[in-house]
């Protein structure tokens, strides 16, 4: 992990390394957003001080709306590069820092498992690339209407048993809408996301494994 010094973020050998994601969610009513920091490239996310994490009370620490704890997570790409971070926090002795902005739609309900939000893209304002070697599986959610979204992490949040291996066989247990499809397949080159312009669409499955759109260049 190297952090240059006009703030870019490189990091290699990531595949299954765990992380955790903490947002900030302020605003009131349809007109939510959060700042969203990681343990990425900090630490490897100790199980024993997230487990420790309470929402409510970072919530009353930040002055904030609400605080959602996305994690523990798990990399399925194989390299990264943040381009711009920002400052880091310790939340309760964990260290994160600031690596995106999302804008939540008034139909998520972050707080609930049964919550209608899965499948549905919310917008991400961050600078990431992500690197997917060849010969290296890949998981992707396609959809009717010809997109595609690459699996970035898969998460311990709802199923703790989830493995790198597991999900090659994930497919039969998503509830996908209508007309979507579940892939995995072993590209023979490199297959790089890179960060889109302004804003990058990106959704959960219920399982709360997180996709990002693949947009060609």
């Amino acid at each position: 992990m190297t952090l240059m010094r006009n703030g870019t973020l490189r990091a290699s050998n990531l595949r299954d390394a765990r992380y955790g994601t903490i947002f900030l969610i302020t605003g009131h009513g349809n007109h939510l957003k959060a700042a969203v920091y990681s343990t990425f490239g900090l630490n490897d996310c100790p199980l024993d001080k997230w487990h420790s994490l309470d929402a409510e009370r970072l919530a009353k620490e930040f002055r904030v709306a609400a605080v959602y704890l996305s994690g523990p997570r798990f990399c399925t790409f194989d390299q990264g590069i943040a381009y711009m971070v920002g400052e880091t926090l310790s939340f309760e002795g964990l260290e994160a820092r600031l690596v995106s902005e999302v804008y939540i739609p008034p139909s998520m309900d972050l707080a609930s498992h049964e919550a209608g939000w899965y499948y549905s893209a919310w917008k991400v304002r961050r600078d990431i690339q992500f690197h997917f070697e060849a010969g290296r599986p890949i998981h992707e959610l396609l959809t009717p209407d010809e997109k595609t979204y690459v699996m970035h992490s898969y998460s311990h949040r709802v199923d703790d048993s989830l493995t790198g291996e597991s999900l090659l066989t994930l497919g039969s247990r998503l509830t996908l809408p209508d007309g979507w499809h579940y892939r995995v397949r072993v590209p023979d080159r490199d297959v790089i996301v890179r960060p889109g312009v302004g804003q990058t669409d990106v959704l959960h499955d219920e399982l709360e494994n997180t996709y990002i759109q693949l947009v060609s260049a």
